[in-house]
């Protein structure tokens, strides 16, 4: 993962502005999962190296404008750009690393720079669709599922397609792959929102609800509930929670066992993933989808 580090550091320098590169300099790193997917899908090469670093530029831009749009001050537990430097620092830094991964992208093949940019499409639509949901409580299972494909999974999606490619494998069942292992990857994330702690997640906890977001396990526990439930429920969306009210949540959710509904569905499109790429007998593939899936939350 350094020597991508070393990728990304160096496409931003090579722009020649200071200050952003300092500003790049301050966004914290992630666990990079997408790298580690499309290497253990082609294997380690400079093509493959650059390839995952024009990703996670891509990555990285998506969530800057992420943190813009939710207000966050706190990314992965240390303070955002846009904490830091503000908003609209925030959004033109984004700006930069979306431009210079493009850039970057022109230089390899058509096809592989098709399935990106598209991806980069979907990706900035599911954001809007992320805002439009926030709006009101959302009830619509399919709506929700529909937006976590665009905003998380399209991505994921493209880099297993993008690895096949560049490996001679069979691009469409690892595409399979990695569409579900970003659906799942994304429930996960709703679930752990609910039931960790601050110091575990890097932000509070039960944030999502709190910001106006009707995940996966709310869309299942308001189906659960009877009339009067529903109607409390709606009454806690979008709002800050007292001790008591996160006392009903987390009660209610062990009542109608929609937590481990939600963790069902994990766990089905991780078995998907798993089956679509079985033939290639990858175990450090298996491997991803179920260190995600099979554990404690």
């Amino acid at each position: 993962m350094d020597k991508i580090d070393e990728i990304m550091s160096k496409f931003i320098s090579e722009l020649g502005y200071k200050e952003a590169f300092e500003m790049f300099l301050k966004i914290s790193s992630g666990k990079k999962l997408r790298s580690k997917l499309l290497l253990k899908i082609a294997g380690e090469s400079e093509i493959s190296l650059k390839l995952c670093a024009i990703i996670e530029l891509i990555h990285l831009a998506s969530l800057l404008h992420d943190d813009v749009i939710d207000e966050a001050n706190i990314r992965r537990g240390k303070p955002s750009i846009n904490a830091l430097f503000g908003s609209k620092n925030s959004v033109m830094l984004g700006d930069i690393l979306y431009s210079k991964a493009y850039f970057e992208l022109t230089k390899f093949d058509p096809s592989i720079a098709a399935v990106i940019s598209d991806a980069v499409s979907k990706l900035s639509i599911g954001e809007m669709m992320d805002v439009k949901m926030a709006e009101n409580f959302n009830e619509n299972e399919q709506e929700y599922l529909k937006m976590i494909y665009y905003k998380t999974a399209v991505l994921i999606e493209a880099t297993a397609i993008c690895g096949a490619k560049l490996a001679g494998k069979d691009s469409e069942k690892f595409g399979i792959y990695g569409k579900n292992l970003g659906l799942a990857f994304q429930i996960v994330d709703d679930i752990l929102d609910i039931t960790q702690d601050e110091k575990t997640l890097g932000k509070p906890a039960l944030n999502d609800f709190v910001e106006g977001k009707t995940t996966l396990p709310y869309i299942y526990l308001y189906k659960s509930l009877d009339e009067a439930g529903k109607t409390k429920l709606r009454s806690l969306w979008a709002k800050k929670l007292n001790a008591d009210e996160i006392s009903w949540l987390k009660e209610n959710f062990d009542k109608t066992s929609s937590l481990s509904k939600a963790i069902s569905e994990a766990k089905r499109l991780g078995a998907e993933a798993i089956e679509a790429i079985k033939e290639y007998k990858n175990a450090e593939l298996e491997g991803i989808i179920k260190s995600m899936i099979d554990r404690e939350f």
